[in-house]
């Protein structure tokens, strides 16, 4: 290979769909990789392949990212890493059903995987970059983020969060070389629909991006420094309206007084 060495990157979710391809992707451009995810034999077989492939170090990690002690455990091992220069947090569920319908220790394991491993993951990756004043996290949202009326109302508030996470990561960053993006797909055809008992094949084919073409776009948009990418929104103007209007009410939010409406006998 010759690539020149760009550190190792942890990437979770890796047995299967977008984890698997960004460890591809991330192998040949010169990383050595952490794959963490629970199916121990895909790992090693993908780990195999990449290391012949590329030459690079490929390690695999089990563990399952709905368990706190499993992700406390990964945590310190991201955290001791004396080389770690990115983190892929990329592993995510989605419920088979509505919040109201689904068995509590479901949703649990949702929160666990989709807001709790990213955020103690992405802890433990800033206390390694901090000594140095660099390094990368990539999370994983959804457009879905922005449209919670469009699927199912938990999964939309997870991804939410991981985009908010992200925006306010770039802010507390943003004195050093740490570089923070948030990727926001649309349906993509990954195993997730087929895990949550849904069908990808049901919805319009143009709505449908294919895995390596998502991880293809947004590894362009990390090239680019982007905060937040978003392959299939061609017209970025509405986004940029909304985060202009979003950054807009700042000043606007926190005030002694309220506002009249709220007044019982504001005048009109």
């Amino acid at each position: 290979m010759t690539n020149t060495f760009k550190g190792t990157a942890f990437v979770t979710g890796a047995s299967s769909g977008l984890g698997a391809i960004y460890a591809d992707r991330l192998a040949r451009r010169g990383y050595d990789l952490v794959l963490i995810a629970r199916d121990k034999a895909r790992m090693d077989t993908l780990a195999a392949k990449l290391h012949h492939d590329t030459g690079s170090r490929v390690v695999v990690l089990p563990a399952d990212l709905t368990d706190a002690a499993q992700i406390a455990h990964v945590a310190q091992t991201i955290a001791a890493a004396p080389d770690i220069t990115l983190l892929v947090n990329n592993a995510g569920i989605s419920l088979s059903g509505s919040l109201e319908a689904t068995a509590a220790d479901q949703v649990s394991q949702l929160v666990m995987l989709n807001v709790m491993a990213p955020t103690l993951l992405a802890k433990a990756a800033l206390q390694a970059f901090r000594p140095k004043g660099a390094g990368a996290i990539i999370n994983l949202s959804s457009v879905l983020a922005l449209a919670p009326e469009m699927f199912e109302s938990t999964y939309s508030a997870t991804k939410a969060f991981v985009l908010n996470l992200s925006q306010g990561l770039t802010h507390d960053t943003k004195d050093t070389d740490i570089h923070v993006q948030a990727v926001l797909p649309g349906a993509t055809r990954t195993e997730i629909w087929e895990r949550s008992g849904k069908d990808v094949n049901s919805l319009p084919a143009e709505w449908v991006m294919d895995a390596d073409v998502l991880v293809d776009a947004a590894l362009l948009g990390f090239d680019r420094g982007e905060t937040i990418t978003i392959p299939p929104l061609h017209d970025l103007a509405g986004w940029d309206a909304m985060q202009a209007a979003r950054l807009g009410l700042g000043g606007q939010l926190s005030r002694r007084e309220v506002a009249p409406r709220y007044r019982e006998h504001a005048e009109i």
